[in-house]
């Protein structure tokens, strides 16, 4: 399928005097923004210190928040990173995305990744002549075939195309481009010697440093962090190691995990906040700070902390996490930082999720908005302007306990498991989802069965099924 797109240049808007969506600008406000997407693996809502974080330091993140706005109700794409991922890129949720699950969780039990058909975030800003990249985790290509990132608008990829190279830090070899190439002296069995991340923070430093300023760019720094498997070198450890926390022993199997999780934990979302720092820096020493949006956020709740006897409290003040559909799997933090238009200090409570990124980029940067997608700008908020609201978000998730849906209109939360036990949340007044009131609005439950029904089309591999075990290839 051919892929059209319509792009129209903010600049010459801007230079005609004309006024815009942004209003009438000046000619340096007028350029096209820089944009930096920053995606932690597995990080909850909790484990930064602009959500509450009490015991791991981030303080580059957060003074990406302070610097910029806060959104206090932001959703992920799903609770697994491979659907909320497709998600993120593509601009639909999962009612209507082409990936719906992780690899494998299909009927078929083959995995299904975006394809021709799929309009992503590179593609529409490629209309409006950025360089594209994606540095991290892809996984949006397991076959290997038209999911690469060089196939979906990228012009530079340097990460792992598929999930389960993903789970280890110091792999034998990663994509560059289209070819896999081996990274000398590492063994991942041994974790020697390259740590992953760092080569992603220099891959991503160097990507910047190669840009000129009459090209805007566009970089997605995908970082794995502190997904499975917990290890870290470490000096990232030393800050913890001295804080007598109590041992929680990890054991190592297919995730070769270090021992002491709490430290190794606290250490790898760290040294994530160290390096997101030198890429702040880095802006700075090229003249690109003041005119580059830079977002961060994390792809799914997290997957660590124990939600029965937290130590970290990962999930704030949310109930459930990875792979849940309760707020702690899906409710993810956010902040966004653009110093040339967004004023510092600044929070939001507008609903929104990764469907989202791609119009709110698109819109910034000047783009038509693709047809199809569920996504909905929320440039106006970041510009303190009035903002479209969404009717609902719809998620659904189909693994070992699936299938499960939930759709969040307003401050009603509905979640509905196996597709028999049905729950109602007022989040206004239960953010901890504590207490089912579905037995006391039944107006509210068949509106909600009805959205439903209305949010998703049908898919052949994912059909809200349940799926064993034995049917998984």
């Amino acid at each position: 399928m051919c892929k059209i797109f319509i792009c129209i240049s903010l600049s010459g808007l801007f230079l005609a005097g004309s006024n815009s969506v942004f209003g009438k600008k000046t000619k340096d406000e007028a350029l096209k923004p820089n944009i930096i997407l920053i995606v932690a693996d597995d990080l909850g809502y909790g484990d930064v210190g602009f959500n509450g974080q009490t015991k791991i330091s981030t303080p580059n993140i957060d003074k990406i928040a302070k610097e910029g706005i806060v959104f206090t109700n932001f959703y992920a794409g799903s609770t697994v990173c491979g659907p909320s991922r497709a998600s993120l890129i593509t601009g639909r949720h999962m009612g209507h995305c082409t990936v719906r699950g992780n690899p494998k969780w299909t009927n078929s039990g083959n995995p299904v990744d975006i394809n021709d058909n799929d309009i992503t975030i590179a593609e529409v800003l490629k209309q409006a002549d950025y360089s594209t990249a994606i540095i991290g985790k892809w996984g949006l290509a397991e076959n290997l075939s038209d999911g690469k990132p060089l196939n979906q608008g990228f012009d530079f990829f340097y990460g792992f195309n598929q999930h389960s190279p993903a789970h280890h830090y110091y792999p034998d070899s990663i994509w560059e481009n289209n070819v896999k190439i081996r990274i000398e002296g590492n063994n991942w069995r041994k974790k020697e010697t390259h740590y992953i991340q760092d080569l992603f923070t220099e891959k991503a430093k160097g990507f910047i440093s190669r840009q000129n300023s009459q090209q805007p760019f566009f970089l997605y720094l995908a970082y794995t962090v502190p997904h499975y498997e917990l290890t870290v070198p470490g000096e990232s450890k030393a800050q913890y190691q001295t804080l007598n926390w109590p041992l929680r022993e990890m054991k190592s199997g297919h995730y070769l995990h270090d021992k002491n999780g709490h430290v190794t934990y606290a250490g790898m979302v760290s040294r994530m906040d160290k390096q997101i720092g030198e890429i702040i820096e880095l802006l700075k020493q090229q003249g690109l700070d003041e005119n580059t949006i830079v977002i961060f956020t994390s792809d799914n709740g997290h997957a660590y902390d124990n939600v029965q006897q937290e130590f970290f409290n990962s999930n704030g003040p949310f109930r459930g996490k990875k792979r849940d559909l309760y707020e702690g799997g899906i409710h993810v933090p956010l902040a966004v930082r653009w110093p040339a238009r967004i004023k510092p200090n600044a929070k939001s409570d507008h609903i929104s999720a990764f469907w989202d990124l791609l119009p709110t980029l698109a819109d910034a940067s000047g783009c038509n908005i693709p047809a199809n997608i569920d996504g909905i700008s929320f440039l106006p908020t970041l510009l303190n302007e009035k903002q479209k609201q969404h009717e609902y978000l719809y998620w659904e998730f189909n693994e070992r306990n699936g299938p499960v849906q939930s759709v969040r209109k307003g401050d009603w939360k509905f979640v509905k498991l196996n597709h028999t036990k049905i729950e109602l949340y007022n989040l206004s007044t239960d953010i901890g989802e504590k207490n089912n009131v579905a037995q006391y609005h039944p107006e509210i439950v068949k509106l909600m069965e009805r959205l439903l029904k209305e949010a998703r089309t049908y898919h052949p591999e994912f059909t809200l099924e349940r799926i064993s075990r034995k049917k998984k290839k």
